[in-house]
Protein backbone atom coordinates (compact mmCIF):
# COMPACT_ATOMS: atom_id res chain seq x y z
CA UNK A 1 0.00 0.00 0.00
CA UNK A 2 2.55 2.44 0.90
CA UNK A 3 4.50 2.08 -2.52
CA UNK A 4 1.17 2.61 -4.60
CA UNK A 5 0.69 5.57 -2.67
CA UNK A 6 4.25 6.68 -3.09
CA UNK A 7 4.04 5.74 -6.81
CA UNK A 8 0.71 8.06 -6.94
CA UNK A 9 2.39 10.82 -5.31
CA UNK A 10 5.06 11.06 -7.26
CA UNK A 11 3.12 10.59 -10.75
CA UNK A 12 0.72 13.43 -9.65
CA UNK A 13 3.71 15.88 -8.19
CA UNK A 14 5.39 15.11 -11.73
CA UNK A 15 2.45 16.00 -13.71
CA UNK A 16 1.24 18.65 -11.35
CA UNK A 17 4.41 20.38 -11.85
CA UNK A 18 5.03 20.00 -15.37
CA UNK A 19 1.81 21.72 -15.89
CA UNK A 20 2.07 24.44 -13.18
CA UNK A 21 5.71 25.44 -14.67
CA UNK A 22 4.60 25.23 -18.57
CA UNK A 23 1.72 27.24 -18.11
CA UNK A 24 3.85 29.76 -15.73
CA UNK A 25 6.24 30.16 -18.13
CA UNK A 26 3.84 30.54 -20.93
CA UNK A 27 2.41 33.63 -18.29
CA UNK A 28 5.64 35.20 -17.52
CA UNK A 29 6.13 35.61 -21.10
CA UNK A 30 3.21 36.88 -21.66
CA UNK A 31 2.24 34.59 -24.44
CA UNK A 32 -0.90 35.14 -26.27
CA UNK A 33 -2.12 31.49 -26.78
CA UNK A 34 -2.06 28.77 -24.47
CA UNK A 35 -3.31 27.63 -21.02
CA UNK A 36 -3.16 30.63 -18.72
CA UNK A 37 -2.06 32.83 -21.93
CA UNK A 38 -2.38 36.72 -22.18
CA UNK A 39 -5.49 36.44 -24.44
CA UNK A 40 -7.43 33.99 -22.15
CA UNK A 41 -6.78 36.36 -18.67
CA UNK A 42 -7.86 39.24 -20.68
CA UNK A 43 -11.45 37.42 -22.20
CA UNK A 44 -11.64 36.81 -18.40
CA UNK A 45 -11.81 40.18 -17.40
CA UNK A 46 -8.05 39.65 -15.33
CA UNK A 47 -5.49 42.95 -15.81
CA UNK A 48 -2.05 42.40 -18.09
CA UNK A 49 -0.02 42.44 -14.41
CA UNK A 50 -1.92 39.27 -13.57
CA UNK A 51 0.07 37.10 -15.57
CA UNK A 52 3.14 37.94 -13.99
CA UNK A 53 1.67 37.26 -10.42
CA UNK A 54 0.35 34.16 -11.27
CA UNK A 55 3.15 32.93 -13.34
CA UNK A 56 6.05 33.36 -10.61
CA UNK A 57 3.72 32.17 -7.96
CA UNK A 58 3.38 28.92 -9.68
CA UNK A 59 7.08 28.39 -10.48
CA UNK A 60 7.72 29.21 -6.66
CA UNK A 61 5.17 26.76 -5.67
CA UNK A 62 6.70 24.48 -7.79
CA UNK A 63 10.37 24.34 -6.12
CA UNK A 64 8.70 24.35 -2.53
CA UNK A 65 6.92 21.31 -3.45
CA UNK A 66 10.03 19.74 -5.26
CA UNK A 67 12.46 20.50 -2.36
CA UNK A 68 13.04 18.60 0.06
CA UNK A 69 11.80 19.41 3.87
CA UNK A 70 10.14 22.58 4.15
CA UNK A 71 6.46 21.15 5.31
CA UNK A 72 4.60 24.37 6.33
CA UNK A 73 5.82 26.33 2.80
CA UNK A 74 4.40 22.69 1.05
CA UNK A 75 1.05 23.01 2.33
CA UNK A 76 1.35 26.92 1.43
CA UNK A 77 2.13 25.88 -2.07
CA UNK A 78 -1.03 23.37 -2.16
CA UNK A 79 -3.23 25.88 -0.85
CA UNK A 80 -2.00 28.64 -3.54
CA UNK A 81 -2.29 25.82 -5.75
CA UNK A 82 -5.97 24.72 -5.08
CA UNK A 83 -7.07 28.34 -5.11
CA UNK A 84 -5.45 29.09 -8.21
CA UNK A 85 -7.00 26.76 -9.71
CA UNK A 86 -10.38 26.86 -8.42
CA UNK A 87 -10.41 30.61 -9.06
CA UNK A 88 -9.55 29.65 -12.64
CA UNK A 89 -12.21 27.15 -12.93
CA UNK A 90 -14.98 29.39 -11.64
CA UNK A 91 -14.01 32.47 -13.42
CA UNK A 92 -14.60 30.23 -16.63
CA UNK A 93 -18.01 29.36 -15.56
CA UNK A 94 -19.22 32.82 -14.76
CA UNK A 95 -17.98 34.16 -18.54
CA UNK A 96 -19.84 31.27 -19.86
CA UNK A 97 -16.80 29.01 -21.34
CA UNK A 98 -17.11 25.70 -22.44
CA UNK A 99 -15.56 22.56 -21.28
CA UNK A 100 -12.27 23.03 -23.30
CA UNK A 101 -11.33 26.17 -21.37
CA UNK A 102 -12.35 24.65 -18.00
CA UNK A 103 -10.40 21.46 -18.30
CA UNK A 104 -6.58 22.43 -18.26
CA UNK A 105 -7.80 24.45 -14.62
CA UNK A 106 -9.44 21.25 -13.78
CA UNK A 107 -6.79 18.41 -14.45
CA UNK A 108 -4.74 20.69 -12.34
CA UNK A 109 -6.57 20.85 -9.60
CA UNK A 110 -7.83 16.98 -9.49
CA UNK A 111 -3.10 17.16 -9.67
CA UNK A 112 -2.86 19.19 -6.60
CA UNK A 113 -5.57 17.15 -4.91
CA UNK A 114 -3.91 14.05 -5.41
CA UNK A 115 -0.47 15.10 -5.12
CA UNK A 116 -1.43 16.52 -1.59
CA UNK A 117 -3.31 13.28 -0.30
CA UNK A 118 -0.66 10.99 -0.94
CA UNK A 119 1.94 13.17 0.01
CA UNK A 120 4.59 10.56 2.35
CA UNK A 121 4.94 11.77 5.99
CA UNK A 122 7.84 13.47 5.68
CA UNK A 123 6.22 16.18 3.66
CA UNK A 124 3.65 16.64 5.89
CA UNK A 125 3.46 18.98 8.96
CA UNK A 126 4.22 16.92 11.95
CA UNK A 127 0.70 16.43 14.03
CA UNK A 128 1.49 16.42 17.43
CA UNK A 129 -1.62 15.14 19.91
Amino acid sequence: MEKRNRIIYWIATCWLALGMISTGIVQILKLPKGAGAADSLHSLGYPAYMLSILGISKLLGVVVLLVPKFPLLKEWAYTGFFFMMSGAICSHLIVGNGASDIFPALLLLVLTLLSWYFRPANRRIAMNP
